[in-house]
Protein backbone atom coordinates (compact mmCIF):
# COMPACT_ATOMS: atom_id res chain seq x y z
CA UNK A 1 0.00 0.00 0.00
CA UNK A 2 1.13 3.03 -1.10
CA UNK A 3 1.31 6.55 1.04
CA UNK A 4 -0.07 9.69 -0.28
CA UNK A 5 1.74 12.51 -0.75
CA UNK A 6 -0.18 14.71 -2.48
CA UNK A 7 -1.15 17.55 -0.17
CA UNK A 8 -4.77 18.53 -1.02
CA UNK A 9 -6.93 21.58 0.13
CA UNK A 10 -9.70 21.22 2.54
CA UNK A 11 -12.92 22.66 0.39
CA UNK A 12 -12.18 20.56 -3.07
CA UNK A 13 -9.25 17.86 -4.98
CA UNK A 14 -7.15 20.98 -5.77
CA UNK A 15 -3.37 20.16 -5.71
CA UNK A 16 -1.76 23.47 -3.53
CA UNK A 17 1.45 24.79 -5.61
CA UNK A 18 4.46 26.34 -3.80
CA UNK A 19 4.39 30.47 -3.66
CA UNK A 20 7.68 30.95 -5.02
CA UNK A 21 8.25 28.39 -7.82
CA UNK A 22 4.56 26.89 -8.45
CA UNK A 23 5.73 23.26 -7.96
CA UNK A 24 3.17 21.07 -6.42
CA UNK A 25 3.34 20.67 -2.63
CA UNK A 26 3.70 17.63 -1.02
CA UNK A 27 3.57 16.32 2.72
CA UNK A 28 7.21 15.23 4.46
CA UNK A 29 7.64 13.19 7.80
CA UNK A 30 10.74 14.89 9.70
CA UNK A 31 12.70 14.96 12.85
CA UNK A 32 10.08 17.24 13.90
CA UNK A 33 6.99 16.24 12.48
CA UNK A 34 5.26 16.74 9.23
CA UNK A 35 5.39 19.20 7.36
CA UNK A 36 4.49 20.57 3.44
CA UNK A 37 7.57 21.22 1.28
CA UNK A 38 7.90 21.72 -2.70
CA UNK A 39 8.62 18.66 -5.00
CA UNK A 40 11.42 21.01 -6.51
CA UNK A 41 13.48 20.47 -3.59
CA UNK A 42 16.29 21.16 -4.10
CA UNK A 43 15.90 23.84 -6.44
CA UNK A 44 13.24 25.04 -4.56
CA UNK A 45 13.55 25.08 -0.40
CA UNK A 46 10.41 26.24 0.57
CA UNK A 47 8.81 24.46 3.49
CA UNK A 48 5.82 25.10 5.67
CA UNK A 49 5.20 23.25 9.11
CA UNK A 50 1.74 21.50 9.42
CA UNK A 51 1.27 22.18 13.03
CA UNK A 52 -1.05 25.14 14.58
CA UNK A 53 0.13 28.41 15.20
CA UNK A 54 -1.21 28.27 19.15
CA UNK A 55 0.73 26.19 21.07
CA UNK A 56 -1.42 26.33 23.91
CA UNK A 57 -5.78 25.42 24.81
CA UNK A 58 -7.28 27.30 27.63
CA UNK A 59 -8.16 24.66 30.39
CA UNK A 60 -9.86 26.72 32.88
CA UNK A 61 -10.78 30.77 33.00
CA UNK A 62 -9.53 32.11 36.71
CA UNK A 63 -12.52 34.51 37.58
CA UNK A 64 -11.15 35.99 40.54
CA UNK A 65 -7.75 36.71 39.32
CA UNK A 66 -6.78 39.70 37.29
CA UNK A 67 -3.65 40.55 35.07
CA UNK A 68 -1.22 42.99 36.64
CA UNK A 69 -0.03 44.10 33.00
CA UNK A 70 -3.62 45.26 31.26
CA UNK A 71 -6.36 44.17 33.78
CA UNK A 72 -8.35 41.37 32.14
CA UNK A 73 -8.80 37.98 33.67
CA UNK A 74 -6.47 34.84 34.15
CA UNK A 75 -6.87 31.81 32.42
CA UNK A 76 -4.95 28.15 33.60
CA UNK A 77 -3.51 27.20 29.79
CA UNK A 78 -1.90 23.97 28.79
CA UNK A 79 1.18 24.73 26.48
CA UNK A 80 3.86 22.36 25.25
CA UNK A 81 6.21 22.68 28.38
CA UNK A 82 2.84 22.07 30.88
CA UNK A 83 0.52 23.97 32.68
CA UNK A 84 1.08 27.85 33.51
CA UNK A 85 -1.40 30.76 33.97
CA UNK A 86 -1.12 33.82 31.15
CA UNK A 87 -3.36 36.41 30.48
CA UNK A 88 -7.14 35.93 28.27
CA UNK A 89 -5.85 39.09 26.19
CA UNK A 90 -3.28 37.16 24.73
CA UNK A 91 -1.56 37.80 22.23
CA UNK A 92 -2.28 41.63 22.85
CA UNK A 93 -0.86 40.90 26.46
CA UNK A 94 1.71 37.93 26.81
CA UNK A 95 1.42 38.19 30.44
CA UNK A 96 2.71 34.42 32.30
CA UNK A 97 3.01 32.65 35.53
CA UNK A 98 4.68 29.77 36.36
CA UNK A 99 2.33 27.16 38.47
CA UNK A 100 5.57 25.47 40.31
CA UNK A 101 7.98 28.45 41.02
CA UNK A 102 11.18 26.37 41.82
CA UNK A 103 12.79 26.17 45.10
CA UNK A 104 15.32 29.06 46.16
CA UNK A 105 17.68 26.92 48.46
CA UNK A 106 19.94 30.04 49.37
CA UNK A 107 23.22 28.24 48.88
CA UNK A 108 25.83 30.08 47.79
CA UNK A 109 27.20 28.65 44.21
CA UNK A 110 31.00 27.20 45.34
CA UNK A 111 32.74 27.55 41.91
CA UNK A 112 32.00 31.01 41.33
CA UNK A 113 30.78 32.01 44.88
CA UNK A 114 29.07 35.10 43.53
CA UNK A 115 25.44 32.82 42.71
CA UNK A 116 22.85 30.67 44.26
CA UNK A 117 21.69 27.41 43.46
CA UNK A 118 18.31 27.27 41.94
CA UNK A 119 16.04 24.23 41.55
CA UNK A 120 15.85 23.70 37.65
CA UNK A 121 13.98 20.80 35.45
CA UNK A 122 15.91 18.92 32.51
CA UNK A 123 14.06 18.74 29.31
CA UNK A 124 13.83 14.74 30.42
CA UNK A 125 11.60 15.71 33.57
CA UNK A 126 14.77 15.37 35.93
CA UNK A 127 15.51 18.00 39.16
CA UNK A 128 18.92 19.57 39.29
CA UNK A 129 20.19 22.47 40.61
CA UNK A 130 22.50 24.95 38.96
CA UNK A 131 24.13 28.61 39.77
CA UNK A 132 21.72 31.26 38.77
CA UNK A 133 24.84 32.96 37.04
CA UNK A 134 24.42 30.58 34.27
CA UNK A 135 25.87 30.47 31.42
CA UNK A 136 28.94 32.22 33.06
CA UNK A 137 28.84 29.36 35.59
CA UNK A 138 28.28 26.51 34.55
CA UNK A 139 27.92 24.74 38.18
CA UNK A 140 25.63 21.97 38.61
CA UNK A 141 24.65 18.96 41.07
CA UNK A 142 21.67 16.29 40.59
CA UNK A 143 21.05 16.09 44.64
CA UNK A 144 19.48 19.03 47.03
CA UNK A 145 22.17 21.77 48.42
CA UNK A 146 22.84 21.84 51.99
CA UNK A 147 25.43 24.49 52.72
CA UNK A 148 28.46 23.63 55.35
CA UNK A 149 31.68 22.20 54.95
CA UNK A 150 32.75 18.95 54.45
CA UNK A 151 35.10 17.64 57.27
CA UNK A 152 37.76 15.58 55.38
CA UNK A 153 38.07 18.33 52.52
CA UNK A 154 36.88 21.36 53.28
CA UNK A 155 34.73 21.94 50.20
CA UNK A 156 31.78 24.52 51.04
CA UNK A 157 29.09 22.56 49.61
CA UNK A 158 27.06 19.15 51.12
CA UNK A 159 24.54 17.08 49.46
CA UNK A 160 21.35 15.46 50.76
CA UNK A 161 21.28 11.65 48.95
CA UNK A 162 18.97 9.08 49.85
CA UNK A 163 20.72 5.87 51.15
CA UNK A 164 18.15 2.98 51.17
CA UNK A 165 15.70 4.42 53.09
CA UNK A 166 17.63 7.22 54.86
CA UNK A 167 18.37 10.71 53.85
CA UNK A 168 22.25 10.60 54.13
CA UNK A 169 24.81 13.77 53.42
CA UNK A 170 27.47 13.59 51.78
CA UNK A 171 30.30 16.15 50.27
CA UNK A 172 29.31 17.60 46.77
CA UNK A 173 33.24 17.12 46.06
CA UNK A 174 33.40 14.12 42.77
CA UNK A 175 37.08 13.34 44.61
CA UNK A 176 36.08 13.43 47.95
CA UNK A 177 32.25 12.08 47.88
CA UNK A 178 32.52 11.10 51.50
CA UNK A 179 29.44 10.81 54.17
CA UNK A 180 29.45 13.09 56.95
Amino acid sequence: MQKPTLFRKMAGEDKEHCPKCQGELIIRNGGYGSFVACSNYPKCDYVRSLKQAADSQIIKELPDYFCPKCGHNLVLKRGRFGMFIGCSYYPQCEHTELIDKPDETLVGCPQCQGGELLQRISRFGKVFYGCNCYPKCQFVVNAKPISGKCSFCQYPLLIEKKVLQDMEIFCANKLCNKQQ
